[in-house]
């Protein structure tokens, strides 16, 4: 059979052969740079800075050519904002801010324990702690001022020739409306004038009708209307010295005094930590100090400031038991007016720490320590009869260390 005659390239005859595509050779070869138009070239659909359909977010947008972005190699770091997992802004950086959201969600826990902490020991002291009518109902004067007594029943732990209730210790905090701080001792001896009996000693009005009388004779002594009266058993101090683990206090010469138990050896430093029992007796004497009365006032001072200081400590803060210890001790020592609130003993508190921080404590101006007026023995005379000088500076809150007395 005769073979079919073929055209040209071998096809049948007859065939065509099929036109080319675009962008490929009359040959079959792929020859894109051979017929692509770019812009602005010859030929070409778009002119010179017109721009080309498709818009970035568009469909069909073409990104320009650009630098070859690079995947990081295993164990580079990632860039910030890098949208490869692990990365800051990957799809685990929820995880990685889980830890933060976890620790604030225990911090506030944390507040939340410790503000019902506070608040339950607010309500127990507040509930527990002993209250007297106190307050003589005076009209204000500027500033706050606290009246602080140490109290002292006589019982046979004590062997003193003094019969009945007395006030061992007078100190008024007074808190200027400035803002200044001081913290004066009135001498338990201090001759003074106490409305309806007289001339006496100020310890006496103590002794004839507690505090309510004792806080009008300081009244009257000073010109501050009291505004809060706080009353600390002494036996208590060796309870609040125990509470806080014991402090530290200094006397640079040998004692040993029978009427109130204290023996102090200064071979063991003159500085020494004590106990209860020991700040009690060291708080009490006054028959072997030089001084007399005014050195037990410092004394008195210094166990009452370490007491504090060491009360504000954090780690007795942070401790539940020692807080336990001190609410305990404390609501048994203290006694306060009807009007006195906690809050008012925690300002009671930083202006007394004030006042020792600033140096500004001490007695009044003294002129003698061996007045006798007759009738009542010795007692102590302050500068012109009352230091009405004195007491003007310190309500006008105008004292200085050199106000205070220094024989």
């Amino acid at each position: 059979m005769p073979l079919a005659a073929s055209g040209p390239g071998g096809g049948p005859e007859g065939h065509r052969r099929a036109a080319p595509r675009p962008g490929q050779s009359s040959d079959g070869a792929e020859g894109p740079d051979r017929t692509r138009l770019l812009p602005g070239s010859p030929g070409s659909r778009t002119r010179p800075g017109q721009v080309r359909p498709g818009q970035p977010g568009q469909v069909g947008y073409i990104q320009p050519p650009g630098p070859a972005r690079q995947l990081p190699r295993p164990g580079d770091p990632l860039p910030a904002g890098s949208p490869f997992p692990g990365g800051p802004e990957g799809p685990t950086s929820g995880r990685r801010r889980r830890p933060l959201r976890w620790a604030v969600l225990v911090l506030v826990v944390l507040l939340v324990l410790v503000a019902g902490r506070i608040w339950m020991l607010v309500d127990d002291v507040s509930s527990r702690i002993h209250r007297v009518d106190a307050l003589s109902g005076a009209a204000d004067t500027p500033g706050e001022t606290w009246l602080i007594v140490g109290s002292d029943a006589r019982d046979a732990a004590v062997t003193d020739d003094t019969e009945g209730a007395r006030s061992d210790s007078i100190m008024l905090l007074h808190k200027a409306p400035n803002g200044q701080a001081s913290l004066t001792t009135l001498p338990r001896d201090t001759y003074v004038e106490i409305p309806g009996y007289g001339e006496d000693k100020i310890n006496a009005a103590y002794s004839y009708e507690g505090p309510a009388l004792t806080v009008r004779t300081v009244e009257k002594l000073t010109g501050l209307t009291i505004d809060h009266y706080v009353e600390v058993g002494m036996n208590g101090v060796a309870q609040l010295v125990d509470a806080v683990g014991g402090i530290s206090v200094c006397l640079d010469y040998d004692v040993d005094d029978a009427d109130s138990g204290l023996v102090w050896d200064t071979s063991r430093g003159t500085c020494q930590e004590v106990d209860g029992t020991k700040a009690l007796a060291y708080s009490r004497m006054r028959k072997s100090d030089p001084t007399g009365d005014i050195g037990r006032g410092l004394r008195q001072r210094a166990v009452i400031s370490a007491v504090v200081s060491k009360a504000m400590n954090v780690g007795t803060l942070l401790n539940p038991f020692r807080q336990d210890s001190l609410v305990d001790a404390g609501t048994q020592a203290l006694t306060v007016d009807r009007q006195t609130t906690v809050p008012s003993l925690a300002r009671m508190v930083m202006a007394f720490r004030s006042a020792s921080h600033d140096g500004l404590t001490g007695a009044p101006p003294i002129e003698s320590l061996d007045y006798e007026p007759g009738g009542i023995g010795a007692a102590v005379l302050l500068k012109d009869t009352t230091a009405p000088g004195f007491f003007e500076a310190l309500r006008n809150g105008t004292l200085t260390q050199a106000s205070f007395n220094h024989s």
